[in-house]
């Protein structure tokens, strides 16, 4: 209830603090002065922020922390990220809001906070406002009416100062042309690599500067710490296999549980998303929401939705049309799950909001839950009950071992008492181990934290238990030359490797911008030419990786060449422009509205901004330092 609470509730006191505040607050007039009031936080040109108020929001970012985390927050996370603070700058940036709408002559009526409380889906019953409901539900939530109603105000405040301000923002025909021929111009590539795996053969190894090379990189050479075992093994499958288990016994079983056998239902979406952060003002909130909700429009309208996403949306699926895939319920945030798995199959909600912003979904195809039958289960079934029952016995097993080599004296003399065969490795490292050794990461780990001479307790394992003795350990040595010879070698070609392909692209460069083009300078080296790229390019087949490609877009139009060459990953690249224009397809309408109500959108964010800043600068701010602490 609170998620849903939290996303219906357009509430600052409750929305604003869900702590993924980007704002740096910048306390202007800090200082410890206690004539102040001891029960204020923080006092904005003399009005003042209680204890109480800061408080409630710091328990709330708490309470919304511990939920992002399973319920039990990292020790030192809430210090770390400055929760206290955060909250304190919201807190501050939302008097400074209503102390500046107050000063524009805005102000919001307790009628104007009434209807929305009676708007609000969560606070509704059978789609009627239910004050009984709408008081329990803020009980459930540890809030009053009145705490709930006077955050709902300020945050209507704080939407109409920032309606009034960003409606000024003017975006004019020129931004819009600049942006675009930004946004649509295209660039053809040649380049050339250099990749150090091709320049292998030509590294001349002399022993002087090999054996130099060595003495530097010793270290790398260092070998592993060695051990040789001693060890008894119990496994769970010796003791399953002497017992045997009814029809009935199986049955009773899958009924237990039935529930780990059944699949549940799956669902194959897509999703159109508009991007909204928790930092966006209330205004281009607004914004992206009107666009939503022209797109979801066309949606209903039967437009092809996977056509819309690549047009529209703004989040990582754009390019495969939205495509989210298969997926069961709780593999997305509450909200967006709730409303993909009420959905009917090729029915599109409506506008969903989630901290990601506006999604519009879209529900392909269902895949209806399903149980495996008893008889496809049953081999598998018996043997994990087979295993289950085993590891009390086998547990008996290892337990009397243990006792035995006590009593013994060592392994080696329990096992000739007993008639006990005692396995034996030889040295091996971490990364090494026999065959024979169990394949755990939990027995290996015990067995090299070891002293020479020690044996271990009764070791649990995926499938049984074990009792370790080290034998002999080897400590790690430095090796000679001689004795990595090969390895060595190995090493220093690829290092040689490298510095030659660099110094081969360096030239190729030098040549290449003195005979003004790659084309000039290619005699014996491969040129690949791409096709026209946008700035959203990514590598492929026969295209350079994506940071080449955007280094391209960063080339002057007086230069071709490129002033350096570029190492991605171990391969250089020489590249060129061989040639630019504006995207030709050229720019319709509907796209040059968009891009206008974009540039909108982000003038406003910067004008707001600005707004505030301005008012933090004259205000006089004072904080309690205490209350941080």
């Amino acid at each position: 209830m609170l998620n849903v609470f939290r996303k219906k509730a357009q509430s600052t006191l409750i929305q604003g603090l869900v702590l993924m505040i980007a704002v740096v607050f910048v306390f202007w007039g800090v200082g410890s002065n206690m004539n102040k009031n001891r029960n204020s936080v923080a006092t904005v040109n003399g009005e003042e922020i209680s204890l109480k108020d800061f408080q409630r929001s710091y328990d709330r970012a708490v309470e919304n922390m511990r939920n992002q985390f399973g319920g039990q927050i990292p020790p030192g996370l809430l210090e770390k990220m400055g929760i206290k603070q955060q909250v304190l700058g919201q807190l501050v940036q939302t008097e400074l809001f209503r102390q500046g709408g107050k000063k524009m002559g805005i102000t919001v009526s307790d009628l104007a906070v009434q209807k929305v409380v009676e708007k609000t889906p969560v606070f509704q019953k059978d789609g009627h406002f239910d004050l009984a409901f709408y008081k329990r539900v803020l009980s459930q939530n540890r809030l009053t009416p009145k705490s709930y109603e006077n955050g709902l105000k300020a945050d209507l405040l704080t939407q109409r100062v920032t309606g009034a301000i960003g409606s000024f923002t003017v975006v004019p025909d020129a931004a819009v042309n600049s942006f675009q021929a930004y946004s649509d111009e295209e660039i053809k590539l040649a380049f050339v690599t250099f990749n150090p795996v091709d320049f292998e053969d030509k590294v001349s190894v002399q022993e002087e500067e090999l054996s130099a090379w060595f003495e530097k990189n010793k270290e790398k050479f260092r070998s592993d710490p060695q051990i040789r075992l001693k060890y008894l093994f119990f496994g769970f499958d010796e003791d399953a296999a002497g017992i045997t288990l009814s029809d009935e016994d199986l049955r009773k079983q899958y009924e237990a549980e039935k529930s780990t056998f059944t699949t549940p239902e799956k669902r194959h979406a897509r999703h159109i998303l508009f991007k909204v952060t928790e930092n966006d003002s209330e205004a281009v909130k607004a914004e992206k929401k009107k666009e939503a909700e022209k797109v979801l429009a066309l949606a209903k309208q039967g437009k092809d939705f996977a056509k819309l996403a690549q047009e529209y949306s703004e989040g990582p699926t754009r390019e495969r049309g939205g495509d989210l895939g298969i997926f069961s319920r709780g593999r997305m945030v509450p909200s967006f799950d709730d409303a993909v798995f009420t959905l009917k199959t090729g029915e599109v909600s409506d506008l969903v909001q989630t901290r990601f912003g506006y999604h519009i979904i879209k529900v392909e195809e269902i895949f209806p839950a399903s149980t495996r039958s008893f008889d496809v289960v049953k081999d598998n079934l018996a043997s994990s009950m087979k295993k289950q029952r085993a590891r009390g016995l086998t547990f008996t097993r290892g337990t009397t071992a243990y006792e035995g080599i006590m009593r013994a004296g060592s392994l080696e003399k329990y096992g000739q008492l007993n008639h006990e065969t005692i396995a034996e490795t030889d040295f091996f490292t971490r990364s090494t181990p026999p065959k024979d050794v169990p394949a755990d990461k939990k027995f290996l780990e015990k067995a090299f934290s070891l002293n020479q001479g020690e044996l271990s307790s009764l070791i649990e394992l995926p499938d049984g238990y074990a009792i370790i003795f080290v034998d002999e350990r080897k400590t790690p040595a430095l090796p000679t030359l001689a004795d990595v010879r090969e390895k060595a070698v190995a090493g220093f070609t690829k290092e040689k490797a490298v510095d030659l392909a660099r110094k081969a692209a360096d030239d190729f460069l030098a040549l290449s911008r003195e005979k003004k083009g790659i084309e000039g300078a290619a005699e014996g080296v491969k040129v690949t030419t791409t096709p026209f790229l946008k700035r959203s390019a990514s590598a492929g087949k026969d295209l350079p990786p994506a940071q080449v490609i955007q280094e391209g877009f960063t080339l002057p139009w007086k230069e071709k060449v490129a002033k350096k060459s570029l190492k991605v990953g171990k391969v250089f690249y020489v590249y060129e422009v061989a040639d630019r224009r504006l995207n030709s397809e050229g720019i319709d309408d509907a796209r040059k509205k968009q891009i206008r109500e974009r540039l909108l959108a982000s003038s406003r964010r910067v004008l707001i901004q600005s707004w505030l800043t301005g008012m933090q600068e004259k205000a006089k701010i004072w904080t309690n330092d205490s209350f941080l602490k």
